[in-house]
């Protein structure tokens, strides 16, 4: 059934509660393992082998999620993407069960997202994608929620009813 927590198995490397990196205000983090892009410059290498990631269910981190009623939600990695059936079980359980905003991080560009369909149900699922590959010759400190100056800031709700990349204002 449609919306129900199937337990899929997702590889994650960390959940951090309560950061404020990983988009605006506190955020449960779930960082994944599995990285097909392999940025040079990365600063999170380590999670490129979906091995040095630790197998829990959706189920599992749905608890972890839902147990901060304040707390955001924001995927990383890695790359959800790479795991973009079990990312979207668990964005839609988040959505069923509560209003948490959720983020995700992608080094692949919205537009190619769009062409895979099991990429593209996750984007349906999310409210702000980060997308783009980490560039190092475009590494830029002073920019928020993001490492180089090309990867974008969108709001997919939008973008989807749009047709066209929409951005989150102000980013």
């Amino acid at each position: 059934m449609r919306g129900e927590v199937q337990n899929r198995m997702l590889y994650i490397l960390d959940i951090l509660e309560d950061t404020t990196v990983d988009g605006p205000g506190f955020r449960t983090s779930v960082y994944c393992a599995g990285c097909p892009n392999r940025c040079p410059g990365c600063h999170n290498p380590q999670s490129w082998d979906m091995a040095n990631g630790r197998a829990m269910e959706t189920a599992e981190i749905l608890k972890i999620i839902l147990a901060d009623p304040f707390a955001d939600v924001t995927f990383s990695g890695g790359d959800p993407m790479a795991q973009a059936p079990g990312f979207t079980e668990l964005a839609i359980a988040i959505k069923q069960k509560s209003t948490k905003n959720i983020w995700c991080f992608t080094g692949f560009l919205f537009e190619n997202l769009l062409k895979n369909p099991v990429q593209k149900e996750l984007l349906e699922h999310i409210d702000v994608l980060v997308d783009g590959p980490f560039i190092e010759a475009l590494k830029d400190e002073e920019l928020r929620f993001r490492g180089s100056s090309n990867q974008r800031v969108i709001d997919i709700p939008a973008s989807l009813a749009a047709g066209r990349v929409v951005l989150v204002e102000g980013m």
